[in-house]
């Protein structure tokens, strides 16, 4: 069973993941309006992949016996100065999150809850992807500089990406 301590970070957490994936749809219509489209489906497909975690929590809290209380999401911002900084952005959101995990496993250690410890070794290995991911963006948008047709390039190929759910064990 889970504390109410566990159960109230947990949800807090659940808030923070639908809060990223709200963020990214935002940062998909930025991208929208301003004629990329690549990123837009880039930030479509991370939107899912929050949405993703998001339910794997959800599912998690109630298969621990526990109840889900949903909380308003805050709104995203919606402008944004230029593609590099949305990927700043988004880099220091994924920090962000990697922060609130990692003081999720702090606190299931406090309180001896091995079963939520090991399950949240997923979301650990999954932020590692995360950050990694968005840094190897962030490297090529910082190598692009005010090229256009690097940007043109790197927005196609980020066109290509689609979710793939994690197969559940």
């Amino acid at each position: 069973m889970l504390s109410k301590k566990m159960v109230d970070a947990l949800n807090e957490q659940l808030n923070a993941e639908f809060y990223s994936a709200y963020l990214y749809m935002s940062m998909a219509a930025y991208f929208e309006a301003n004629d990329y489209p690549g990123f837009a489906n880039w930030m479509v497909t991370q939107f899912q992949e929050e949405q993703f975690h998001g339910n794997k929590l959800f599912k998690y809290i109630n298969d621990r016996g526990a109840r889900v209380k949903l909380k308003a999401i805050a709104a995203p911002p919606i402008e944004f100065e230029s593609v590099l900084a949305v990927f700043e952005e988004t880099l220091a959101h994924e920090q962000h999150v990697t922060s609130l995990i990692n003081n999720l496993v702090g606190l299931a250690i406090e309180e001896k809850d091995y079963a939520t410890h090991n399950y949240l070794q997923w979301y650990v290995s999954e932020q590692i992807e995360e950050e990694k991911n968005v840094s190897d963006i962030l490297s090529k948008l910082k190598r692009a500089g005010d090229k256009p047709q690097l940007l043109y390039m790197l927005d196609d190929k980020l066109g290509q990406r689609v979710f793939t759910p994690p197969v559940e064990e």
